[in-house]
């Protein structure tokens, strides 16, 4: 891709076609660093709908200096505007199929399936589809980079004296060779473990999204309970997501 049209894609383009998103990760490839050019062609993906959208956001937070910056520009109106769809006049086909044919492709296609039950969760789940970040959802966006924002582990240097003293202290451990008395076994002991719980105010339908393509299923569902809490309204459509989560989660455990 010439400087020039890169330029062109980036200031005038409305959208970014299949074939500048190939040019533009030509570019990433040979220039890894290079920010502006992963950041429009994580638009082209967008652009295209394309289920490497969600992973490639990931990589450009990677590379990114200022991941605010990055946050600003997924959820301005230039990024989240879709182009516009085009509709093409439907052409009806006749079939030449023979009855018994017919009959057999109707009777599979009323017969459920578990294959066919996850497929179609999957679909109505939008699995693999680019999520849409609004500029009130800086959480959601945090969530979603929570494996890519790991800082990395700074170890304390160690002097002499310190060195020497735990020497010190583990060798004198040996010698006293301590014991743990075993427990009696008709004594029981309970351990309580602090619930995860999800702040219902920072709850978005994105939020949900988010945990369901981490594959956090029971985060996903949490999320749907407290939505349909909030928004009553919306009930019945979260509870159907609800049922497809769990369908998801029965065939891919």
């Amino acid at each position: 891709m010439v400087a020039s049209k890169f330029i062109d894609t980036a200031d005038k383009s409305p959208s970014i076609l299949h074939l500048e998103t190939a040019e533009l990760k030509a570019v990433i490839d040979t220039f890894p660093y290079f920010q502006s050019a992963r950041a429009l062609y994580l638009r082209g993906l967008k652009d295209q709908d394309s289920f490497k959208y969600n992973n490639e956001l990931k990589v450009t937070a990677a590379y990114t200096t200022d991941r605010t910056v990055l946050f600003d520009f997924i959820t301005s109106k230039k990024f989240t505007t879709q182009k516009e769809e085009i509709h093409y006049p439907t052409v009806e086909i006749i079939s030449e199929e023979k009855p018994a044919e017919i009959a057999i492709k109707k009777a599979e296609k009323e017969a459920p399936s578990i294959s066919t039950s996850l497929v179609k969760a999957e679909e109505h789940l939008k699995i693999g589809k680019p999520i849409s970040f609004t500029n009130s959802e800086n959480y959601s966006f945090n969530q979603w980079l929570q494996l890519s924002a790991k800082k990395p582990i700074i170890r304390k240097k160690v002097s002499k004296e310190e060195s020497t003293e735990k020497v010190g202290i583990i060798e004198k451990f040996i010698q006293n060779n301590p014991k743990i008395a075993p427990l009696s076994k008709d004594k029981s002991v309970s351990i309580s473990v602090a619930k995860n719980k999800q702040d219902s105010s920072l709850m978005t339908e994105t939020l949900a999204k988010v945990y369901l393509e981490q594959k956090k299923y029971e985060n996903a569902i949490q999320a749907y309970r407290i939505l349909s809490l909030k928004y009553p309204e919306k009930s019945g459509f979260f509870a159907d997501q609800i049922k497809r989560i769990q369908i998801l989660q029965k065939n891919k455990s």
